[in-house]
């Protein structure tokens, strides 16, 4: 069986996004797009800009675990989805591990993250949420080995 096009992942992530806004009232489509540019911009391989399409599909319910066991996908990309899904209740310590000890899945977190943390995005939010976000997000940087301990996120991740 061939392997879906990038065309066709994208047109199912968005299919199955579509209805879902971002913390900002943003379509979620954008932050998708957003992160497969980056990890395209960042010189990642197919599978993984597949994977920054469907990044945070199994986690918000856009689909299920079945559809990506089933899909025609290389296993690396289902490994990489797998990986970059958060579990309910998951110390941030397991998940992170998790991303490093998958191929791939290191640069697909990277770009999301630098969306995420993007100060233009993180702007439109109220102080609260901001700053817990924030902090999120650079707690996560540092697990991953992606900034220093103490040093400032960045919006490039």
């Amino acid at each position: 069986m061939p392997y879906l096009s990038l065309t066709e992942v994208e047109s199912i992530a968005r299919e199955a996004h579509a209805a879902q806004l971002d913390k900002a009232g943003r379509p979620y489509t954008e932050h998708l797009q957003a992160v497969a540019d980056g990890v395209r911009a960042r010189g990642g391989s197919r599978e993984q800009i597949a994977a920054a399409w469907l990044h945070d599909a199994v986690e918000d319910h856009a689909l299920s675990r079945d559809w990506l066991a089933a899909a025609a996908l290389p296993g690396s990309v289902k490994d990489m989805v797998l990986a970059l899904t958060k579990n309910p209740g998951e110390p941030l310590a397991d998940y992170t591990r998790r991303i490093l000890a998958t191929p791939g899945a290191l640069l697909v977190k990277q770009a999301d993250l630098a969306h995420n943390a993007d100060p233009a995005r993180l702007a439109v939010l109220d102080e609260a949420t901001r700053d817990r976000l924030t902090d999120k997000y650079a707690t996560v940087r540092r697990l991953l080995g992606l900034i220093a301990t103490g040093d400032p996120p960045t919006a490039d991740g």
